[in-house]
């Protein structure tokens, strides 16, 4: 059962990453547009407010899947310098500290976008966009985040 959750929450963090390409892909998308609308003459407006949610967006989508590849800035250096014991040690204690923080991250992402909805608060920008709708994708991510974090714990674990 565990093995058929794991390889399960590895296809959820692969997602994510290709969730969050395709979200810096809009980013390249909305830039473009706004320098050929300014060399062409026209304005659209809320190009550069959208660009932001949707980098916000990848930022987040994007901390699972790197995360998950080992692609985050690690203390390897100092971890290589210790035995299999204290290694596992270290390791848990960041993984406990990481776990606890995304998970508070997490939380608050969530509460900020249930306020944002119940209050129906619109963004300052000149699309005045809701801004629960981009603030769904951050909070997504951010929960996702903290289950692989989570998951890299529970796994750290099971190889003691």
């Amino acid at each position: 059962m565990f093995n058929a959750l794991d390889k399960n929450l590895n296809k959820i963090y692969k997602l994510s990453g290709y969730i969050a390409a395709f979200f810096l892909i809009l980013v390249a998308v909305f830039i473009l547009i706004g320098i050929s609308s300014r060399i062409f003459g026209f304005y659209i407006r809320g190009l550069a407010e959208y660009s932001g949610y949707c980098m916000a967006a990848a930022s987040f989508f994007a901390l699972a899947y790197t995360f998950i590849e080992n692609g985050h800035i690690r203390i390897t250096l100092f971890l290589e310098k210790l035995s299999d014991r204290k290694k596992w040690f270290a390791e848990t204690w960041c993984l406990i500290v990481a776990s606890f923080f995304s998970g508070y991250l997490a939380y608050y992402f969530i509460k900020m976008l249930i306020i944002s909805y119940k209050f129906q608060e619109r963004s300052e920008g000149a699309d005045e966009i809701l801004i629960w709708i981009p603030q769904t994708s951050v909070a997504i991510g951010s929960t996702i985040f903290f289950i692989s974090v989570f998951h890299r714990l529970i796994l750290n674990f099971k190889k003691s």
